[in-house]
């Protein structure tokens, strides 16, 4: 998701379709090192997780959490947006691409002593592979989107434990995503015993949103830090440092995570040393925290802020002039100028330029509030009105301040004569259980890349047919859009798939307009002066373990 304040998005990761093996992997598994301090590393979160089983999230908060718990086969290097070794030191796939062997470390346990082995890890998929409707429908929609679904029509086939320490997967076809898809933190390897004592597939709906087993509230897996406790009421999520982790052990025996959704408030926590550091502070604060001597890391932007459309809730948006009028009715220089940070840049397109298959020949759509009305006239939709949500209580890396974005794409609607219902909920208090079940008409939301793919970003938007936010299911293009996607991502020959990705992109843009791409944000994490060793992710992931605070 994000980038270290220099490194070179030019080195980010290469996706599978090279088929190549993975070098053997040159991390320190002595297990030394490190876990010699008692420190407590206090970090401001933003909202509060949404559930503490990654499977089921879809969300940075909850993700920054299970980061520390959770390890995948593969992972993303610290730092860097290259995939590296995870659980597993290597990899190799069959020259068709379809069949995938990893070979596992050696000395591995969760943190409930239970033995990390190929068994564990195909009872892990075999896991995400099975679940209920609701879950399907709903919460696990990481695997929806990446594994493109279930049963029959996934991307997933089988897994297989050749012997202690050999996983052979099986995927349909070939894919540029994959073994990439892995580092996801939904896709975290958990301890089979817990997942059979909490019965973790056994989600329920509950109202708007979703009831979760026992299972969602004792993660157990195998990293440097272990779940000690939520205090909901001091709202506060505290981790414990894994003694027996088989890497190098954390640096602080504690982090605790102070969930305070306002940004001024965090702010002022870090000025008053009751936090250590805290993500995403406001652009305007960003030299003053500096010359207070604490450090501001910018990440380069790998981001994309947007508009969604829901064509099934309100069919007015089936109409491509329709959708053209709202793409012409908002301003994006000037909401660039007025509300986002230096470096950030309009959109034309649902990812940035250093993404495969950019198309550097798409201009940004022209603001034209009285071509937008002239559409909307001929769609016979001259008084259309749209429910348009926003988040409150957060703040995501592409979106610094959602109410004042949505305000300002909210005036230019009007402008356009489009009478705007105005509806926002707290982040994870209904807002992402309403974009789940359908409930808005247009809402606020963007995406920070998991990994350097253009199958990352539109493949997840659009890729799913049958379960995808923009409902593009309704929509007379939605299932050539899904089509053509699969197309692209299963072409071996990089040039052949680049150039498919630009003609996608100018399709997506001229034809399609399933929703708005608005811009492309840097965000920042702080730390004060007390912390060393934090390594800013491009793709805001930062794992905590090498942290120390005051030199110890």
């Amino acid at each position: 998701m994000s980038m270290r304040k220099a490194a070179p998005l030019a080195a980010l990761a290469a996706t599978a379709l090279t088929l190549s093996a993975c070098a053997q992997s040159d991390r320190d598994d002595s297990g030394s090192g490190g876990g010699d301090t008692d420190g407590t590393f206090t970090f401001g979160a933003a909202g509060a997780p949404e559930v503490f089983d990654p499977f089921y999230a879809s969300d940075g908060e909850t993700f920054r959490v299970t980061r520390q718990i959770f390890e995948g086969l593969v992972e993303v290097e610290e730092g860097s947006s290259e995939i590296g070794p995870g659980l597993a030191e290597k990899w190799e796939p069959s020259k068709d691409g379809k069949t995938w062997t990893f070979t596992l470390r050696k000395g591995v346990k969760f943190s409930d002593g239970e033995t990390l082995d190929a068994q564990a890890v195909c009872d892990n998929f075999e896991r995400m592979a099975d679940q209920n409707e609701t879950a399907q429908a709903g919460p696990a929609e990481y695997w929806a989107y990446s594994m493109e679904g279930f049963g029959k029509d996934s991307l997933y086939r089988s897994c297989e434990a050749s012997d202690d320490q050999t996983v052979v997967l099986k995927i349909a076809r070939a894919t540029s995503k994959f073994p990439a898809m892995l580092s996801l933190s939904a896709f975290g390897i958990q301890s089979p015993k817990a997942l059979e004592e909490g019965k973790a597939n056994d989600v329920k709906k509950q109202g708007e949103g979703f009831a979760y087993p026992k299972n969602s509230e004792n993660p157990v897996g195998t990293g440097p830090y272990t779940f000690d406790s939520y205090d909901e009421a001091n709202k506060t999520v505290t981790l414990k440092r894994n003694d027996d982790y088989w890497g190098d052990k954390a640096k602080n025996a504690e982090i605790v995570f102070d969930i305070i959704p306002n940004e001024s408030t965090r702010r002022q926590e870090l000025e008053a040393d009751s936090i250590n550091g805290y993500d995403l502070p406001n652009p305007v604060d960003w030299k003053g925290l500096e010359d207070a001597g604490n450090q501001v890391e910018v990440r380069d932007p790998f981001n994309v802020l947007y508009v969604a459309f829901n064509p099934e809730k309100n069919p007015a948006l089936k109409d491509l002039k329709v959708r053209q009028a709202l793409d012409m009715a908002v301003n994006r220089e000037q909401l660039v100028k007025s509300q986002l940070p230096e470096g950030a840049t309009a959109a034309s397109q649902f990812y940035p330029d250093t993404v495969e298959g950019y198309n550097k020949d798409l201009a940004v759509t022209k603001y034209d509030p009285e071509g937008a009305k002239k559409l909307l006239k001929e769609a016979g939709q001259e008084n259309l009105k749209l429910t348009f949500a926003y988040p409150s209580e957060v703040t995501r890396p592409y979106m610094p301040n959602p109410q004042k974005i949505h305000e300002a794409i909210r005036k230019d609607f009007e402008k356009a004569g489009v009478k705007v219902e105005v509806v926002t909920k707290p982040w994870n208090g209904g807002y992402l259980d309403g974009v789940d079940n359908g409930q808005f008409d247009a809402w606020l939301l963007g995406w920070t890349g998991d990994y350097n793919s253009a199958d990352n970003f539109i493949g997840t938007f659009f890729g799913n047919l049958k379960s995808n936010d923009f409902h593009t299911s309704a929509t007379d293009f939605g299932s050539d859009l899904s089509k053509e996607l699969k197309d692209a991502d299963q072409t071996v020959d990089e040039a052949e798939r680049t150039k498919k990705y630009e003609d996608l992109n100018k399709k997506i843009h001229d034809e399609y307009v399933p929703g708005l791409p608005i811009s492309h944000s840097p965000p920042a994490i702080v730390v004060n002066e007390d912390v060393e060793g934090l390594v800013a992710s491009p793709l805001t992931a930062e794992r905590f373990s090498s942290v120390t605070v005051g030199g110890k």
